[in-house]
C-alpha cells in the first residue's frame, strides 16, 4: 500500500534533497521516503565506493549490509553536476535502487518501476530526480561514453553512513 503526497510536501521534499549534505544524509533521506510510500524500512546498510565496469551503476551484495557505488560513474556526475539537486538526485536514485534490492526484491525491473514510482510519488513526475530514476543519461548524457571494464580490489568504505542506527557510542 502507498500512501497520498501532497503537493506541498512534495515541494519540501524537493527542496530537501537539495540541500542534503553528505552520503549519510541522503541515505536517510531515502529510508524516509521509502518508509513513507511502501512502508517499508530496515537498517544496518554500509556503504563503500569502488571502482568497476561502468555497465554497473553500483550493487548490493545479496544477504549482505553492503551497498556499492561505482566511483567512475559518481565521479562524473560530480563532474558534470551543474548544481546540488542534480548531484543529490543522482545519489539518491542510485541509493534508492540498491536499498530496495537490499530488502530481497532481485528483479531489476520490479526495482526499477518502484524506484520511478517512489519519485514520482515522493517528489513529484517532472522533478529531476525523478527523471534519473527513469533514464539517467537524460541528465546525464557523457555517462553513456564513459569506459571501465573491470572491478578494482580495493574500495572506500563510506565513515557514519546509515548512523541513524546507531544506539551506541563509539
Amino acid at each position: 500500500m502507498t500512501k497520498i503526497i501532497s503537493v506541498e510536501n512534495k515541494i519540501n521534499n524537493n527542496d530537501k534533497l537539495r540541500g542534503l549534505k553528505d552520503f549519510n544524509e541522503v541515505f536517510e533521506f531515502v529510508k524516509h521516503s521509502v518508509n513513507s510510500v511502501f512502508e517499508m524500512k530496515r537498517a544496518g546498510l554500509s556503504l563503500m565506493l569502488h571502482k568497476m565496469p561502468t555497465r554497473v551503476g553500483a550493487y548490493h551484495v545479496l544477504g549482505s549490509n553492503v551497498i556499492a557505488i561505482n566511483s567512475i560513474l559518481l565521479e562524473q556526475v560530480r563532474k558534470h553536476s551543474a548544481s546540488n539537486d542534480e548531484y543529490n538526485s543522482y545519489l539518491f536514485t542510485v541509493l534508492l535502487h540498491e536499498y530496495l534490492h537490499s530488502f530481497g526484491i532481485l528483479d531489476e525491473h520490479t526495482v526499477r518501476q518502484m524506484s520511478v514510482e517512489l519519485c514520482e510519488k515522493f517528489f513529484g513526475e517532472e522533478r529531476m530526480v525523478t527523471v534519473i530514476a527513469k533514464d539517467p543519461l537524460k541528465i546525464f548524457p557523457q555517462l553513456g561514453s564513459v569506459s571501465y571494464d573491470k572491478f578494482e580490489n580495493k574500495y572506500e568504505l563510506i565513515k557514519d553512513f546509515d548512523k541513524s542506527n546507531q544506539t551506541y557510542i563509539q
